[in-house]
């Protein structure tokens, strides 16, 4: 069974026909420019175009980077404001006849890690973690989803998680990787002290570089970086949508 995902992020709208049962990308990843302004007429051209290029007709996964609640925009951090209230589910299956399912981006990349990246057969509490521009959260109890957790919006300090521990922080203040391990070591802290997890995934771009500065966290949580790398929100969001439609 193959699902086309798509990725919808702040920069870049990537895509890739995915084989659920096995969470294998089966094509090339194409990636076109998010659109400026990435308003939802322009987004959804820009996906119509990823959908000609693999002349895809069937179901569709989509994470996107915004609060998704019961299928309807809540957030707009990262993508055009007028998608606040629209349903880009609904909007997206009148486009293109094909079911779709839309999630936030990182619980999107979440479904890849636990299914059959870092997380796979891993019961308990699992947090996985995005350090890019800022801290994006997924958040799973025995396999399951808990959807649109903002566990960046965590203090450490007096200041947002992800105002203090990002890798967009580290690069603009130019920390080391120990400054750097350290801050995120006093983030994860903070978390493990409120959610008592099992295990932190880590995604995002530092995971590339995890062995750099896994020595400097001090947290009593095991944490281990994410495998699938740039194409777990692709991966993800076909798995969530097989999941969604029960197919």
């Amino acid at each position: 069974m193959n699902v086309l995902g798509i990725d919808v992020g702040g920069t870049g709208i990537k895509g890739g026909v995915v084989d659920v049962l096995t969470g294998k990308l089966i094509t090339e990843r194409k990636r076109f420019d998010t659109p400026i302004p990435s308003s939802p007429e322009n987004v959804i051209n820009t996906i119509l175009q990823l959908i000609k290029f693999f002349n895809w007709e069937h179901q569709i996964g989509c994470g996107f980077p915004s609060v998704i609640q019961n299928g309807i925009v809540k957030t707009a951090s990262n993508i055009d404001k007028n998608w606040i209230g629209l349903n880009p589910g609904l909007l997206l299956s009148k486009a293109t006849g094909c079911k779709v399912q839309v999630l936030n981006d990182v619980d999107s990349a979440g479904y890849a890690e636990i299914k059959f990246g870092a997380g796979a057969g891993q019961a308990g509490n699992i947090i996985v973690l995005a350090a890019g521009t800022g801290i994006g959260s997924a958040i799973f109890r025995d396999q399951v989803l808990y959807p649109n957790s903002e566990l960046g919006f965590v203090k450490v300090k007096g200041k947002f998680g992800e105002h203090y521990a990002s890798n967009a922080v580290r690069e603009e203040e130019n920390l080391s990787w120990a400054q750097w391990g350290d801050r995120f070591s006093q983030y994860l802290i903070k978390l493990e002290n409120l959610l008592w997890p099992d295990l932190f995934i880590l995604g995002g771009g530092v995971s590339k570089k995890f062995n750099e500065y896994e020595n400097f966290f001090t947290c009593r949580t095991p944490i281990v970086p994410a495998q699938f790398e740039n194409n777990a929100g692709i991966i993800g969001a076909a798995l969530a949508s097989k999941d969604y439609f029960n197919i």
